[in-house]
Formats: structure tokens, sequence, C-alpha cells
């Protein structure tokens, strides 16, 4: 066979090591066919050359974690508020916003900071939104897109108020403690009723849908990134991303989660109906092969499960541990039956009640003989230590998303409900990588404010702020070397999502994915990595991102 492209002089990070020399790279059909330093063999007359100078190469990057159709439609068709933002700034993006949209229109957007949840958590602050919107429904988003704030309108449409009543005794409903009335600050599955109100005024259409999905994979394209994992697939994404692959639109490889039980998104069908409603969708770079289960919720909120109490507050008292959304026993029922059915399950959890819950269903899965079935902790930076050989042990997938081992606003968030040296001790890296777990990197895009993953590698090296804004180290001791941590981005992303015979290294047989970067990583100083540029990036042999500069 002959090479249909040879890139020529390439410093290789292959997906596990660092090659000693400049090597070419012969491409044929969209799958690499030969590295090493004499391909002639390969050269035909038809075949096109690209000297790379020397530039550092890489497989595509994999995350194993985002939300990249959610990104795509904030982007494209929502309001974004500046992260970081005040509360007078987020009230001034609304007011910005509602002087271009028609009365009565919805407002949709975010993210609002987790910092700013007691702040908004007023009639005051309500009325301030109410005024900023002009009197039109309003829905904000939290960064950790677990969380809403709601304007008094939004909150009439979705049947949280009834005039001044309210007609709602959710906990999730928070209340003004002075008036009892909601401050429009809704809590995990309590948001979900202004979800279902704005759907029922319309919602995005199809196009919409399919623009979202492409504009994400574009984002992820211009870092580099040619392979990821949707973490909460609703049924309106999985036509989107079939429609894409079918126009030849879709320059990504894809692995989708089912959503299963649905605490934040507001997709309906959701659970088995639309497990079974998912393999037409089914295509040549889309495999719908995973489930999205919410086992807990977030540490902020204190909706997530942890073994020792929260910090003490005037609600919930001084044993206050979080609890499950689903009971154990019921969980390894919903494992079992997931598994039998040939799929993956990506689980959330937040606390480690919650990740001990996932192992011990493992386990138990593993002990019936099935030793196929993939399983992720997702977020999992919280960990037993007595749990921590078990990732290894039963073949669990560390999925590390979103980026929060270094310090920063998250972790700060969680130092305010956790008691040390609990709230410190975030994402094992080191004594996972040397206990031979799994490690995989996801962004959780757009939790995460961007899906560039050299912030995150950036942060696994040095555990310190690739944003430069907050000072120090995060649990310095769990860094990893600057080959473990391309690895964790490279070929153990590839084996989580179950594409490791595939993507994830450049050697013979393996799909033609490529990223050329403008500096060679291992050369870097490691607090520069986070500066990282992606100059080009190949998906299947065909140039599908570069850096106009």
């Amino acid at each position: 066979m002959q090479a249909d492209l040879l890139f020529e002089q390439a410093t290789l990070f292959d997906g596990e090591e660092l090659l000693d020399s400049p090597v070419s790279i012969a491409v044929a059909d969209g799958t690499v066919i030969g590295v090493g330093t004499d391909l002639s063999h390969l050269v035909g007359p038809a075949t096109v050359h690209r000297d790379l100078g020397g530039a550092f190469v890489m497989p595509g990057l994999v995350d194993v974690h985002n939300h990249h159709a959610v990104a795509g439609r904030a982007e494209l068709f929502e309001l974004v508020v500046p992260i970081g933002a005040s509360l007078d700034e987020v009230l001034a993006a609304v007011a910005e916003q509602a002087a271009i949209t028609p009365e009565g229109g919805w407002i949709v957007g975010g993210p609002w900071g987790t910092n700013l949840l007691g702040e908004l958590n007023s009639s005051a602050s309500l009325a301030r939104l109410d005024a900023a919107a002009g009197g039109r429904p309003v829905v904000l988003i939290e960064d950790s897109r677990h969380n809403r704030w709601a304007s008094t309108e939004a909150l009439r449409l979705a049947g949280i108020l009834d005039g001044d009543r309210s007609t709602s005794d959710e906990p999730g409903v928070l209340r003004d403690p002075s008036t009892g009335r909601p401050t429009g600050v809704l809590l995990e599955g309590a948001g979900l009723r202004v979800e279902y109100a704005m759907a029922e005024a319309g919602g995005f259409t199809e196009a919409q849908h399919r623009a979202a999905s492409a504009r994400g994979v574009e984002i992820l394209n211009s870092f580099g990134i040619t392979a990821f994992q949707d973490a909460a697939a609703s049924l309106d994404m999985l036509r989107a991303l079939h429609g894409l692959d079918a126009e030849g639109r879709l320059n990504a490889w894809v692995v989708t989660s089912i959503t299963i039980n649905d605490e934040i998104f507001g997709f309906t069908p959701i659970g088995q109906e639309l497990v079974d409603l998912a393999e037409p969708f089914r295509s040549a770079h889309h495999r719908p092969d995973f489930v999205k289960v919410f086992l807990d919720g977030v540490p902020p909120a204190r909706t997530a499960a942890f073994l020792e109490p929260y910090l003490p507050d005037e609600e919930h008292g001084h044993e206050f541990t979080g609890a499950m959304l689903i009971p154990q026993a019921e969980f390894a029922e919903l494992m079992a039956s997931i598994a039998g059915q040939g799929l993956g399950l990506k689980v959330h959890c937040a606390g480690d009640a919650a990740a001990r819950a996932v192992l011990d269903a493992t386990q138990a899965l593993r002990e019936r003989g099935d030793t196929r079935t993939r399983v992720h902790i997702a977020h999992g930076q919280f960990l037993s230590d007595a749990d921590l050989p078990r990732l290894a042990e039963l073949d669990v997938t560390a999925d590390m998303s979103p980026f929060v081992w270094f310090p920063g606003v998250i972790p700060q968030a969680l130092s305010e409900v956790l008691p040390q040296p609990l709230a410190g001790r975030i994402q094992p890296n080191r004594t996972l990588t040397d206990l031979g777990a799994r490690l995989a990197m996801g962004s959780d895009w757009p939790v995460s404010p961007t899906p560039n993953p050299w912030f995150g590698i950036h942060g696994l090296v040095t555990r310190a702020d690739p944003f430069r804004r907050t000072p120090g180290t995060l649990w310095p001791e769990q860094a990893l070397t600057v080959v473990e941590a391309l690895r964790v981005c490279t070929s153990r992303g590839a084996e989580a999502i179950g594409l490791g015979d595939t993507i994830g290294r450049i050697a013979p047989g393996f799909s033609a994915d490529l990223a050329v970067l403008d500096a060679n990583p291992f050369e870097r100083d490691p607090l520069e990595l986070a500066d990282t540029r992606v100059v080009e990036t190949w998906f299947e042999g065909r140039l599908v991102h570069s850096r106009a500069d």
C-alpha cells in the first residue's frame, strides 16, 4: 500500500513514549500505515509530502467527559455571563440581553459562580433580576451546571409560584427566610421545572441542535481534540450527531452516554426508553456505548454523598453527610441491567460515599464473571484511602473532570463546606497511577470554562493554577510527569471510552488523528504548559483545524 500523505521530520510522542529522533508518519485512507525514519517503500507518485521541520506531534487528544452540545448551544444561542462575574455584572449582562429579547421571550444562559449562591438567595436579589429582565422569564445556570437562578416570571411559568404564593415545597426550591417566598435559586432537580417550561414555550429546533453539536466539535478540534465522550446525551443530541456524520461533518470520534436519570438538564425521554431509542443513531464515528447515571450532587450545595460529615451549618447540623440519589441496592440492580445490555456506565460521583457505592456494585459484577463492562467514576475528586487500590483491582476508570486539581474557585468553595484535610485532598492522581489505575481526563466543559486540555495537563504536572489567578499548589505530592499526563489524554482516554484499538496512538492500524503543537511540552518549563498551542489538528488524515496567525 502506498501512502496518500507522508508527514516528515516529526518529533513524536506516539501515545506511550517520546521517540528518540524525528520520524515520518505514513497515512493511507485515513489510517496510519507506517512510522519510522525510512518509509520510502510506502511512498508513491501520488503521495503528498508534508515536512514538519521537527515540530512536535502527538495523537489527537481524548476528552472523556464533556457536554459539547450544551457548550455549543450556549455559544450560539444563549447569554454568556463572564467567568467570575459579580452579581452586578450578572444583572448587567441580563439587562443587555433583555434589550434585544422580545417581550415575553426567555433569557437563558450563564454561568454564575458557585460562590454567589448565598448572595442570590434573597428576595432582594430576585427583585433585581426581575427588573434587569424587564419581567421576562430568565433561567441562569450555575457553574457546576447543577443549580439555577430563575426570575419570578420563569417561576410562575414553571408552576413554582402562583401570584405571590409558592406552590412547591420541594427542598431544592430555596426560600428567603424572612418572607418564605422562593428566591429563584433552584438546586439540582428542582430546576428541571423551569427547563420543561422553557421547552413548552418552543425550546430549540433540530437545526439548532445540529448547529450546536457542530460548533462544539469545531471548538474541540481547535484544541487538538479528535475524540470525546459526551457525558449526558439526549435524543436531540443523538439525532444531531448521527445527522452530522451522515453529512460527513462529524470531525471527531464521539462516544455518547445515554442519560438514565436527569437531575440537571431537563431531557426527555430518559432512562430505558432513551436506551431503547439510541441504537439506530450509531454511525461510523458515533458510538452510543455508555449510559450516564447521577448518583449524587455537588459538594457546595451539600448534595454530594460523603463518608464523613460536612462542616455544620444551621440547616444541616453536625452529622450531615449528604445522600445518594439512588439507594445502593437499587443502583446495583441498575448497573447489572445496564451491563446486561452491553453498555458501559459513567457514574457521577462527587463524594467518596458515592464512589464507594460504584466500586461495591462493580465488585459484585466482577465476582459474577463480568470483566468487560466499562465503568467510570465520573469526577471522583474524593476517594477514600481504603478505596484507592480498588480502581485498578476492579478495572474502574477514574474520569478526572473538571480541571480542579489546582487552587481556584471550586477548591475554595469546597473548603467552605468540607472539613480539612478532606477538602484539600482532591484527585489523588499520583497514588492512583502508582497503584495501576487507569486515569482519563475530561474537561466537563462548559462546567470548566474551556475544554483546552493543556490547562488540565498543566495542573496534572504542577498542581498549580494554569489560569494564573490563584497562587500556590494543591496537594503537590499528587503531581504526574509530562509523559504520564500525555498518556492520560491520549492512549488511556482511548482505552477508557472503548476505542483503545482505534485511536489514542500514532502507530500502524490506528486512525490518523494528530495534533501538531507550537512547542515540545517535554522541553517547556512546566509552569508554561498552559501556554501550549495547537497549530494543526488532523482527523483521519484530514486537516480539520489550522491556527490562523
